[in-house]
């Protein structure tokens, strides 16, 4: 069963992102916003894979424009 948060969340320093949102699957986590950072290197247009800010964490950046978040549920 999948639980959705509309909350804000602090862990991952998103806090005042607009228009983002939380899916838990199980023991995992993914967390769903509009990016906002200045990306100081070429971004791949349609899907781009980087570490996340945390150990453990992966970042998908698609289309430049939505930030989506994996981890493990806490």
């Amino acid at each position: 069963m999948a639980q959705l948060n509309n909350s804000f969340s602090t862990r991952f320093g998103f806090e005042y992102a607009p228009m983002s949102f939380l899916v838990r699957l199980g023991r995992r986590e993914a967390y769903v916003c509009r990016d906002f950072r200045k990306r100081y290197y070429k971004v791949n247009p349609i899907i781009d894979c980087s570490a996340g800010v945390e150990p453990g964490h992966l970042e998908l950046l698609l289309m430049r424009k939505w930030l989506v978040i994996l981890s493990k549920a806490h």
